[in-house]
């Protein structure tokens, strides 16, 4: 595997997890999937999401992927939240935040030995 393979899928997953934090967003302001721009902002963003955890899980192993990806979206939907006035910010609010950011660095520095499965490995059992 190339080392740009890595790299790209780690982008990626960091921007499915910007759009993670989009979607639950956007579902927060939809009232229940009733207002229209806000629903439709959820299921683009969310199906964008979804492609991108599944194209990052190519190279990065799954746990790691959905970790990193769960993490960084809560920590940017509680951030947004608070820095909109939405929800209060706190002290201890803004260190638990910084402890799912410095996690998902975390994983993201330990070293990954996930070999690219074979094509025919992948398609067995289907």
């Amino acid at each position: 595997m190339s080392p740009k393979k890595p790299r790209a899928a780690w982008l990626i997953l960091l921007a499915s997890a910007v759009l993670e934090a989009v979607w639950a967003t956007a579902l927060g302001l939809s009232d229940g999937l009733t207002k229209q721009i806000p629903s439709l902002v959820f299921a683009g963003a969310a199906a964008l999401s979804m492609l991108g955890l599944g194209l990052a899980v190519k190279h990065i192993p799954l746990g790691t992927a959905y970790a990193v990806w769960v993490g960084i979206g809560a920590a940017l939907t509680v951030g947004w939240a608070m820095a909109t006035g939405v929800e209060p910010v706190s002290a201890v609010k803004l260190l638990f935040i910084a402890g799912i950011a410095g996690c998902a660095a975390g994983l993201k520095l330990l070293p990954s030995q996930r070999e690219p499965r074979p094509a025919a490995a992948a398609d067995q059992g289907r």
